[in-house]
């Protein structure tokens, strides 16, 4: 499966003002993927770290952020020689361990010879009260489905692809039916990875709706996860109401959902941020 962000990735490791990376993006989009492959394709070696349920990176993160000692406890943790010009440093779940998202500020200004970049549920990180965010430090890349290219691609269509790229109207028409068809699909199908990966492997709607209905219900307990307890239902609430906000003629979300608006606006925003919902809020 090939995602464009690719390009965009070989742009920051060549860029003379490189920062390390945070990728954003929605539960299962693909952030570790493609993190993975870049750094599989692109450098001679990958220092994988995953910060979820890691009570190691944990102790190591609570001390200073002296780099030479954090790097030696990451060739330790992943089993790499990690070496500045030719390793990829990835930071998994990197909101499971706050004090390593603040770390980023660290080697940018004392070893940005070192090529990191880091992924994560943004929502978890703005949910850790104290976490020093390293505003200016670092730069980011917005992950988000499959877009409909990247789905042709997914299935093989590579031909069509380059077709609507060249604009050709008289062939387009040719085969607008079958272009037809991969939309209605996509359309149901959408483009998170693993649902699209469904539909390759079964060819059945059916194993695709049971996979849509596993990544919802993640994004449901992920609320629980993150958010203050006293919220939790009235996100929920938010959540259950998109599926008609969605429906109106008007598509700009109406913050209010309810008659009694929740106190901390900024609890709303970052949730619909992190996953991907960002239509524009209106709290009229």
């Amino acid at each position: 499966m090939y995602r464009y962000k690719l390009e965009d990735l070989k742009k920051w490791k060549s860029s003379k003002t490189r920062k390390p990376l945070i990728i954003r993006g929605a539960r299962q989009v693909g952030k570790t993927w493609l993190m993975q492959e870049f750094g599989k394709n692109e450098y001679e070696k990958c220092a994988y770290i995953n910060f979820d349920d890691n009570n190691r990176m944990e102790q190591l993160f609570s001390g200073d952020f002296d780099i030479e000692r954090i790097i030696q406890g990451l060739k330790i943790e992943s089993g790499v020689n990690i070496e500045p010009e030719n390793t990829l440093i990835i930071f998994d779940e990197i909101q499971e361990t706050p004090k390593a998202l603040t770390s980023l500020k660290y080697f940018y200004e004392n070893a940005n010879e070192y090529h990191i970049m880091a992924a994560g549920s943004l929502l978890g990180v703005a949910m850790h009260e104290g976490t020093s965010f390293p505003v200016g430090k670092v730069d980011f890349l917005d992950l988000y489905p499959l877009n409909f290219f990247e789905f042709l691609n997914a299935l093989g269509e590579e031909e069509l692809v380059e077709l609507i790229y060249k604009n050709d109207l008289d062939l387009i028409t040719v085969f607008a039916d079958k272009l037809k068809t991969y939309l209605k699909q996509y359309m149901f199908i959408g483009g998170m990875p693993e649902v699209v990966e469904t539909y390759i492997d079964t060819k059945y709607f059916n194993e695709v709706r049971k996979v849509q209905e596993s990544l919802l219900s993640a994004y449901e307990q992920d609320f629980s996860k993150h958010a203050p307890n006293n919220v939790v239902p009235r996100i929920r609430q938010l959540w259950n109401n998109i599926p008609t906000q969605l429906a109106k003629e008007n598509k700009k979300f109406i913050y209010r959902i309810s008659k009694r608006r929740c106190k901390s606006k900024r609890i709303w925003i970052s949730i619909i941020m992190a996953y991907g919902l960002w239509f524009g809020i209106s709290s009229k």
